[in-house]
């Protein structure tokens, strides 16, 4: 699948995140009509070793991928496809701007380290090429379903990343995957969210999207749980002005789509969480890093 925001990331990993939201906020008229806009929440956060976030879907269509815990160097989140189907998908990509995975060489490419019980994996190209993991699973509107990504340095020149989901009616942490990637950069970092249509066939624009994110929290590289409370809303380049973002109770929201109308943030703004800040989650995997592949 070709999709735009993912597009767009595995063509900015080395930017700093402020040149990455640039780039995607340039206009691309061939959308106007064709699909919903991408609409993003990115994040502001130190880098760390976990990154936990929560999503609330309350309208979804089929062609919509729902990302919860997105980092520089890759997304993890749920999608709905064209029949219906449900899934969950956590991608790591390699180093480089190619969309040929057959094209990168095999000491370059992502390594998988270990999978869940049931998950698909696979390389993927198109968007940037990288490491793909599948799991069928119905989740349904209005659950919160929870994601963790962990990131673990593995020598001088890789590093580990591992995507865990929780959702009502399953028996508790699921491991979706771990993938390994070159990379001599930071750990977790350059924390986001966003929702986009990938249908695009016209008809797909004229249904809306919306989901809550947060209880986000991010570990710091001290060990430390730190709040996630500050997004600022982007979008891709598509001119609809049919989307929204804001702050509302104690979750950020993204619409887009259908009869959305902006009319509670601008794009670029920022949306602080001024709610108390609570406790970070204690219930999360024993081994977060899949050394342990039992959780």
């Amino acid at each position: 699948m070709k999709l735009s925001r993912r597009q767009a990331l595995s063509r900015t990993l080395a930017l700093p995140l402020a040149g990455f939201l640039n780039q995607v906020a340039q206009a691309d008229e061939s959308l106007a009509g064709k699909a919903c806009r991408s609409v993003h929440l990115a994040f502001t956060a130190p880098e760390g070793e976990l990154f936990y976030n929560e999503v609330v879907v309350e309208q979804s269509a089929p062609g919509t991928y729902f990302c919860s815990t997105g980092f520089r160097q890759g997304y993890f989140g749920i999608q709905e496809l064209w029949n219906g189907k449900k899934l969950v998908i956590f991608s790591v990509w390699d180093p480089g701007a190619q969309d040929n995975p057959n094209a990168v060489p095999a000491e370059k490419r992502v390594k998988l380290l270990s999978k869940g019980e049931k998950v698909r994996v696979g390389r993927f190209g198109g968007e940037g090429t990288g490491g793909q993991s599948f799991l069928d699973t119905q989740w349904k509107n209005g659950e919160t379903l929870r994601f963790l990504v962990s990131a673990k340095r593995l020598g001088e020149d890789r590093i580990a990343y591992t995507g865990w989901y929780a959702a009502p009616g399953l028996d508790g942490w699921q491991l979706i995957a771990s993938f390994s990637t070159l990379s001599a950069k930071g750990l977790l970092s350059g924390f986001y969210s966003f929702v986009e249509d990938f249908k695009r066939d016209g008809q797909s624009a004229q249904k809306a999207r919306k989901a809550r994110y947060g209880n986000a929290w991010v570990k710091n590289l001290e060990g430390s749980w730190r709040p996630v409370k500050n997004a600022r809303f982007t979008a891709d380049g598509n001119p609809s002005m049919a989307i929204d973002a804001g702050f509302d109770k104690d979750r950020w929201f993204l619409a887009t789509g259908g009869k959305t109308e902006n009319k509670t943030t601008k794009l670029r703004q920022e949306m602080p969480d001024s709610t108390p800040v609570g406790k970070p989650p204690e219930d999360l995997p024993k081994d977060p890093f899949a050394l342990d592949k039992n959780g």
